[in-house]
């Protein structure tokens, strides 16, 4: 009897699969989808990576993809952990730097190496959430833009004077540049292959990836989401970093500070003009000489802080003119699967 009821079974599901059951389902998109992961000192966080994007890939119908792990110079088993992903699955490849080159220098070596259609980069402590790929693909196949960016809404888990410089820079970096910077912008963005071919083509030494997606131009959906704590590891980013690269950001898409110097140099000497003229025919109606030591003294140290301030502001400048001069690589590769 049991053996009956399972025959029966089995035919009503033939019968079903002949009247047209759903079969596997179509992946969201055709092609190939290049996934670049820079990452330095996460060991703990790439299995963790790596099973959420599988079930993102599995929900979208098991498209085909790439996972490009950029190694960054880590002093931890990352790349043993990559190594590992890779003698597992196929479509895990990975770049490892002889050093720790920074994540512009990442970003670009996995953009030279991915071979997809579609190109898109991630983190891998999973602050870039992979599910909004759906959406993502949704903006380029549906609606037509070039390129999907993620965008965080929310700075929660971040203390509260990270979030208060990191909104200062951006106001000040949209006040200074001639281009219009999102605040909350991620790296995290699904390009078309068109897109990463352009950006390719800038080969400056100094790189703010962020600026060049907006330089590059084409249409981009912005998607919004809610700050996503860590899944494991701590960020690598200290303060004094993210200062550094704020200031090299500023000067790599405006000379508005160049111009500010000059103005300000302008308007001193303005003041110093009148200044004398006013002290001038003092002297000669009143004879009493100018008086205030110590506010001349102020006076001169103000002026000398400021003049340090603008040749400061000079020296960045010539600073990356140097770097572009030297010609040197944006990165030396140690080791790669490909």
């Amino acid at each position: 009897m049991a053996g009956e009821a399972k025959d029966r079974v089995e035919a009503a599901g033939a019968s079903e699969s002949a009247a047209g059951a759903p079969g596997p389902r179509k992946p969201a998109y055709d092609g190939l989808l290049s996934v670049i992961i820079p990452c330095k000192d996460e060991a703990e966080s790439i299995p963790l990576f790596y099973a959420e994007f599988l079930k993102v890939a599995d929900s979208m119908g098991n498209p085909d993809f790439e996972l490009i792990f950029v190694e960054d110079g880590s002093s931890d088993s990352t790349l043993d952990e990559i190594k590992r992903l890779a003698s597992e699955d196929s479509r895990v490849r990975f770049i490892s730097f002889s050093r720790n080159f920074g994540k512009e220098a990442a970003m670009h070596a996995g953009m030279q190496s991915a071979r997809g259609d579609y190109v898109t980069v991630m983190d891998a402590d999973l602050q870039d959430p992979p599910e909004l790929l759906p959406k993502m693909f949704d903006a380029i196949l549906n609606e037509g833009y070039d390129s999907a960016a993620a965008c965080r809404i929310t700075r929660d888990g971040e203390s509260p004077l990270r979030s208060f410089f990191a909104r200062a820079f951006y106001k000040a970096l949209n006040f200074l540049s001639p281009m219009k910077f999102r605040e909350g912008a991620r790296d995290y963005r699904l390009m078309k292959r068109k897109l990463v071919d352009e950006i390719l083509k800038t080969d400056e030494a100094n790189r703010f990836t962020k600026g060049l997606y907006e330089w590059v131009g084409y249409r981009t959906k912005w998607i919004d989401y809610k700050n996503v704590p860590r899944r494991a590891g701590t960020t690598k980013w200290s303060f004094w970093q993210l200062a550094v690269y704020s200031l090299d950001a500023l000067t790599s898409f405006s000379t508005v500070p160049l111009a500010a110097a000059a103005v300000v140099g302008l308007v001193f000497c303005a003041l110093s003009s009148l200044a004398i003229v006013i002290l001038a025919v003092r002297q000669m109606i009143f004879h009493n000489s100018a008086f205030g030591w110590t506010s001349m003294i102020c006076a001169i140290f103000f002026l000398s802080g400021l003049q340090l301030f603008c040749l400061g502001m000079l020296g960045q400048y010539m600073a990356k003119i140097y770097n572009e001069t030297k010609r040197r690589p944006h990165f030396v590769i140690r080791e790669k699967s490909f």
